[in-house]
């Protein structure tokens, strides 16, 4: 599941670890979610009460209401099911290996793990710790398909590595963690290891000063892959000036650019674009709900398309003016809108379907201010200068 609240939590450490005062500049960003952390959420629940039933921890009967109310939601699927169950499988198989040589291993999951010696507050939930002899062991499970994730020198396993061994080294003599990344829906599955006296160190030259910095907003912005998922990253100067690097390219020497500069350019495009795209929807977004001004721009109703509303209707009144299902349909679906247009004639198109098309309201959207549309107004807005006019009016 996903750390708590911690804010140096394991999931970001990646990126507090390389670039300590973005998570405090994150903090001025909301967390808008995505449709693929809520199904990683949902994943987890399932993998976790799976393992938990198949280390005998619950009643069939527990573990059956507990999966119906699972399955009640909209983001469940077969296939999430199937992903889930693959990755228990892969879960016993390491616990069953592990028994070859350790007869009673202390197996968990979700357990919370703190490392507050090195992190102010630190602490993350890993998916699964097993403790067997002189070596812990910790799976975490991805349920992404994007972006592989890799546990070789992985921060966030090490902090969970780290947490194990601060939690059980009293009871046991760990002198080792072993490390796994289980990430069935891209056939990803990778581990390391680390030595106790290394994951100490580590902790104690790279983390701990890291998180001093990063606890009070301080440190250097550097631009790297851990700048992924960071929310400040729209806004980021640091971002901007790596990125427009490539707009400053020094071709002095000639007028086209040789292969060697193009190759360069060809290295950083795709990011830039990102990038860019990036910036354009944190734009919009502090226009449209912080009433951010932008100099040369302005917000105006985006383009719409019109569309269907009742596509049976449709169909059985064309065929009932004598339009045969060859002309209107290609092949399985009704024609375009266009299409259809064309087909009827505007005139006969309005008159026998066009109650059956609308056009919905366009989206905002920034523009040069050069745009010929009106400046987009909201709902808010409009209602203050029907209220204004009315009062005028009045008087």
């Amino acid at each position: 599941m996903p750390d708590k609240h911690a804010r140096l939590g394991p999931s970001k450490a990646h990126q507090w670890i390389n670039c300590p005062p973005s998570i405090l500049l994150e903090e001025n960003f909301p967390d808008k979610g995505s449709v693929e952390a809520s199904e990683g959420t949902l994943a987890h629940k399932l993998a976790e009460e799976t393992l938990r039933y198949n280390n005998n921890e619950m009643t069939k009967a527990a573990f059956t209401r507990r999966w119906n109310k699972i399955k009640e939601s909209d983001l469940y699927n077969g296939q999430m099911q199937e992903y889930v169950e693959g990755y228990a499988s892969f879960v016993w198989e390491q616990v069953n290996e592990i028994k070859k040589t350790c007869k009673d291993p202390l197996v968990l999951f979700e357990q919370e793990l703190h490392f507050d010696r090195y992190v102010p507050d630190g602490f993350g939930t890993s998916d699964v710790v097993i403790i067997a002899d002189n070596t812990a062991h910790v799976i975490d499970f991805k349920y992404g398909k994007g972006v592989g994730v890799d546990a070789h020198e992985n921060p966030q396993l090490r902090l969970y590595a780290l947490g194990a061994y601060l939690e059980f080294s009293d009871l046991y003599d760990i002198q080792q963690v072993q490390m796994t990344i289980a990430q069935p829906r891209m056939e990803n599955y990778s581990s390391d290891l680390i030595s106790v006296p290394d994951l100490l160190k580590w902790a104690e030259e790279v983390v701990k000063p890291a998180a001093e910095m990063a606890i009070k907003g301080e440190g250097q912005l550097k631009v790297g892959d851990h700048c992924r998922w960071c929310k400040a990253k729209a806004a980021c100067k640091a971002q901007k000036e790596y990125q427009l690097e490539m707009l400053k390219y020094d071709f002095a020497d000639s007028e086209l650019m040789d292969p060697e500069e193009i190759a360069d350019v060809l290295s950083r495009v795709d990011d830039l674009v990102k990038w860019a795209g990036e910036v354009k929807e944190y734009a919009l977004d502090q226009a449209l709900h912080y009433d951010e001004h932008y100099p040369g721009f302005k917000l105006v109703e985006g383009r719409s398309v019109r569309k269907y509303t009742d596509e049976e209707e449709i169909a059985k009144t064309l065929i009932d003016a004598r339009f045969t299902e060859k002309q209107i349909y290609k092949p399985r679906e009704l024609q375009g809108i266009t299409a259809m247009e064309k087909l009827l004639g505007k005139k006969k198109f309005q008159e026998l379907i066009g109650k059956y098309v609308e056009k919905p309201e366009g989206k905002p959207t920034l523009v040069p201010e050069s745009d010929k549309r009106p400046e987009w107004k909201s709902e808010n807005e409009v209602l203050d200068e029907l209220i204004k006019e009315d009062t005028d009016g009045e008087e």
